[in-house]
């Protein structure tokens, strides 16, 4: 008997939620790849148009009246309306892949954990926002019969934090954009730096400025270019661009659409990731695929991530930073050998396999 299965896609804001917006675009379409059994019906918001929702019989789109930019709304619609709508379709299980569920719900559910964040660093968030995320997470995580982590250092913060039993976690490892593959053999590098990253304070954005400034006195000629969402710090990391003197040298072009995203990791000499907190680290993965040389800082889960596939960075040095930088663009030996087992280990992660481990999941609860 086909399962009927609620996704719960009232979160997106397209271009506006970062890596939790590829994980269900990705997912969505690795799920309509494996699955042609059941049935699944996407819960979306006004933002979200229907190419999110893949062009296959046995997947519906079920449009909602409320709009996500307005989080209040869109965590009432959530609670009361998404609810209602999963008894109307008869749902066997609702599946939230971005942290929130609705307290109340009439089916079993599967909740996606990115990261603790709001547990492991307070600090980052507005005052105002921390306690609706220690409300809403603490019910989703009580309300839900399984909780997918998208790695082992979530699932074990989720243990940490809220003594979940491991027969309640499932770890389903999050994969790379397959086109990320492909770069690998057209690369042209120019004499640029690439990060991708949202602009949050965690992201240590301003100990990548610090670690290139110093880096620029001995590479003139290189240019640094962070990718990403104008978050919380946005006018900090520029009030600190200009305070360095990098106004011409260091951009922010924000969110880029994708085809623009991979033109960037085609011709970037190397790239870096140094966050001092992730829940998994997808633009490292990204970078390994298209065999870009990488450096990204000494923490879980990017070290489990990378392997020795990327150079390693204490985040809180930014000497250390700018060591690696030089080493990247410098040492022709180093550049082969990353750039050849990038995509050796980014292949051992895959949608298709994010996929079915969700699947398993969905199914286990039923």
């Amino acid at each position: 008997m086909p399962l009927r299965i609620g996704v719960n896609a009232l979160y997106l804001i397209p271009g506006a939620v970062g890596g939790t917006e590829i994980y269900l675009r990705s997912l969505l379409a690795a799920l309509a790849e494996i699955d042609r059994h059941n049935h699944y019906f996407v819960f979306t918001n006004r933002e979200t148009g229907s190419g999110l929702v893949p062009a296959q019989a046995n997947f519906t789109h079920v449009p909602q009246a409320v709009r996500a930019v307005n989080r209040p709304a869109r965590l009432l619609w959530e609670q009361t309306m998404l609810p209602l709508a999963a008894v109307r379709r008869r749902l066997d299980v609702l599946f939230n892949p971005g942290f929130t569920a609705p307290i109340l719900c009439g089916c079993p559910q599967v909740t996606v954990f990115h990261d603790l964040q709001h547990k492991r660093h307070p600090e980052y968030f507005r005052w105002f926002d921390l306690p609706f995320w220690n409300f809403f997470l603490f019910w989703s995580i009580t309300v839900s019969r399984r909780i997918v982590a998208v790695s082992g250092a979530t699932a074990d913060d989720l243990r940490r934090w809220y003594r979940l039993p491991p027969a309640r976690i499932r770890t389903v490892l999050s994969g790379v954009d397959p086109r990320f593959f492909d770069l690998a053999a057209q690369r042209r590098p120019e004499p640029f730096l690439l990060a991708v990253s949202t602009l949050h304070p965690h992201k240590n954005l301003d100990g990548l400025l610090r670690a290139f400034a110093v880096f620029s006195q001995r590479h003139t000629e290189y240019r640094l270019v962070v990718c990403g969402i104008h978050g919380f710090f946005s006018a900090e990391l520029h009030a600190l661009r200009d305070r360095l003197q990098l106004a011409g040298r260091v951009d922010f072009p924000g969110w880029i659409p994708r085809e623009q995203l991979y033109d960037l990791y085609a011709r970037a000499a190397a790239f870096l990731y140094p966050s001092l907190f992730e829940g998994f680290g997808l633009p490292v993965l990204e970078a390994l695929a298209a065999g870009v040389p990488t450096g990204c800082s000494a923490i879980e889960p990017m070290n489990g991530i990378a392997g020795t596939a990327a150079l390693k960075f204490d985040p809180h040095d930014p000497s250390a930073i700018a060591e690696v930088m030089h080493r990247l663009v410098t040492d022709l030996h180093l550049r082969e050998r990353l750039a050849a087992a990038g995509p050796l280990r980014a292949a051992q992660f895959s949608w298709r396999t994010t996929a079915e481990g969700v699947l398993d999941a969905l199914r286990g609860v039923c």
